[in-house]
């Protein structure tokens, strides 16, 4: 199976991320986070293969999170509610997003991605 690798092209790490990808040899499918946003159901699908808090798929240093206050409002809301956030704006999630066989990795930190390649 292709990875689907969701970023935001002007955004440095995304940059990196694709990089990595490239020199790896992993096959992916690109993804433009702000021109075709996750929706609710994929993002729901995601978080529930990633074993992640849904708290850290938000991009809390972006400037929407702040601008929307964020880091209070989150505390008051449910899994689904959550998630429907993420989905009404791809601003809103940290970025790069990679979807693959056995996992789901959220921002880049090349220590996790490289576990991508043993499971490969």
């Amino acid at each position: 199976m292709k990875a689907l690798f969701i970023e935001y092209p002007k955004c440095s790490t995304c940059q990196k991320a694709k990089k990595w990808l490239v020199e790896n040899n992993i096959e992916f499918e690109d993804r433009n986070i702000v021109l075709d946003n996750p929706s609710f159901e994929e993002l729901k699908k995601w978080i529930s293969m990633s074993n992640i808090p849904i708290n850290k798929f938000f991009n809390t240093s972006g400037m929407l999170y702040r601008n929307m206050g964020l880091s209070k409002k989150l505390q008051d809301l449910n899994d689904d509610e959550k998630i429907k956030l993420l989905a009404s704006d791809g601003m809103l999630i940290k970025r790069p997003l990679l979807i693959y066989n056995t996992g789901v990795l959220v921002g880049f930190k090349e220590d996790n991605w490289n576990i991508l390649i043993k499971e490969q």
